[in-house]
């Protein structure tokens, strides 16, 4: 994989910012959405777009007036966006390649396709849509209550406010508002921001729906709070042969998702493009193996975010983090995803992981804050440094029925650590959201 460096091509005297990933054999140009910044894409996007560099070359740009591009006056139209996307491919030297567009992106990727079919070799779009508002004969868009919601966004756009629409289930973690609003800042002013919303409103791509003549996929997710899932219904239903792929969650843009096990999703969503442009789905890398899985969260972060401040708040993620890497290192345990208040770990055995959750708890509570974390042994899907499967599902969900300073095993890790020391009160037998059968649940102590 060759090492990103921004270049720069030439559009009607507009400088347009890009960036190349991976030297496959063939080309994806992903065009992301409302205001990006290509370093944020490429950088956070890390993993999910490193899998796509694994077989093909991967071109990311920053629209005029966004990112590392020029700025510009009056925010582009579709016709001098796909300007734009011409002098990239040509810059680069890829005469056809995959259209890639997230969200914004999505529509002017569909008319590129419609317009130049014989540069567009395949079209991917994700948590898009053919037109933004709703209209009498479009009823899938946003009403006019979104302009309130609009002006929020703008008010507060460098603090993150947007994050509780991108990422609903964390959105109000101060540490999420404060990578979204970084990210923000970073890929357009507010004024920008907002011409290129007010543009956005103007785009209306239905009429060209029945002109895509290449294969084509569309992705959406069900609970999307950015871009209704149903404009992606229909534009499945006016693009001929399209695969429509609707899939369970929230969050609106994948490659940026910090839940986990999201993250499993973001593979998979991987593998899709990667068998809709290949025909062959990625094998040989994925191993089942026998883990024991752990997962912690703060309880009520954000009250206690809210009554200490930001500053003070994100002093005590700070001590909580390590806190927490220095027990997970002394139980030998591996740490593998961080992303605000939750966390996961592996470990080789399950008394080890019980009894690192329990120091973790303890422990905590010199910070005043309490955790409730969830631990599980049983088959897992190993790729790489990742880690999915049914046993990542299970762990996540026990540690989402424990209370404040609960530790929440499966029975299997009690019948595993006998002689361990650890002592368990039973909880009841339940039913874990996405999981099959019935799972009695225990509370451990020393």
């Amino acid at each position: 994989m060759t090492q990103r460096a921004t270049r720069y091509a030439q559009s009607d005297e507009v400088n347009i910012a890009y960036q190349t990933l991976g030297n496959g054999p063939m080309d994806v140009v992903f065009i992301a959405g409302w205001a990006s910044n290509l370093e944020d894409v490429l950088g956070g996007g890390a993993e999910f777009f490193g899998r796509i560099a694994e077989f093909a070359r991967v071109v990311v740009f920053d629209k005029r007036g966004s990112g590392l591009s020029d700025p510009v006056v009056e925010p582009p139209s579709l016709e001098l966006r796909m300007d734009d996307l011409r002098a990239v491919m040509d810059a680069v030297g890829s005469e056809r390649a995959a259209l890639f567009g997230m969200s914004e992106g999505g529509p002017m990727s569909i008319l590129f396709a419609a317009t130049y079919p014989q540069r567009a070799s395949h079209l991917i779009v994700s948590g898009s849509f053919p037109r933004l508002g709703s209209t009498d004969d479009y009823p899938y868009g946003h009403g006019p209550d979104r302009a309130a919601v609009t002006e929020e966004i703008l008010r507060h756009w460098a603090e993150g406010y947007f994050a509780r629409y991108v990422f609903p289930s964390v959105g109000d973690d101060p540490g999420i508002q404060a990578m979204v609003g970084d990210v923000l800042a970073r890929g357009a002013s507010p004024a920008m921001a907002r011409k290129l919303m007010e543009a956005a409103y103007d785009i209306d791509v239905r009429d060209v729906l029945s002109v895509i003549d290449v294969p084509t996929l569309i992705h959406h997710r069900r609970g999307d709070q950015v871009t209704p899932s149903d404009g992606s219904e229909y534009m499945a239903r006016h693009i001929k042969n399209a695969a429509l792929w609707i899939e369970e969650g929230d969050v609106h843009i994948p490659y940026l998702d910090p839940n986990w096990p999201a993250q499993q999703s973001n593979r998979e969503f991987s593998d899709r493009i990667q068998e809709f442009l290949t025909g062959t789905r990625p094998i040989g890398d994925v191993h089942r193996v026998l883990a024991t899985v752990m997962f912690t969260d703060i309880v009520d972060s954000t009250t206690s975010a809210a009554s200490m401040g930001d500053r003070e708040w994100l002093g005590v993620l700070d001590r909580h983090d390590a806190m927490y890497r220095r027990h997970v290192d002394s139980f030998r345990g591996r740490v593998i995803s961080q992303a605000g208040d939750g966390t996961f770990a592996t470990f080789e055995g399950p008394a080890a992981a019980v009894k690192c959750a329990l120091a973790i708890r303890d422990e905590m509570s010199t910070l005043g804050i309490s955790i409730r974390a969830g631990v599980h042994t049983g088959e897992v899907e190993q790729r790489g440094a990742d880690y999915g499967g049914i046993g990542v599902h299970i762990g996540a969900r026990i540690s989402a029925l424990a209370g404040q300073d609960q530790v929440f095993v499966s029975r299997t890790v009690r019948d595993l650590v006998a002689g361990s020391g650890l002592e368990f009160v039973d909880r009841g037998v339940h039913t874990l959201k996405g999981v099959p059968d019935d799972w009695q649940i225990l509370e451990a102590s020393l």
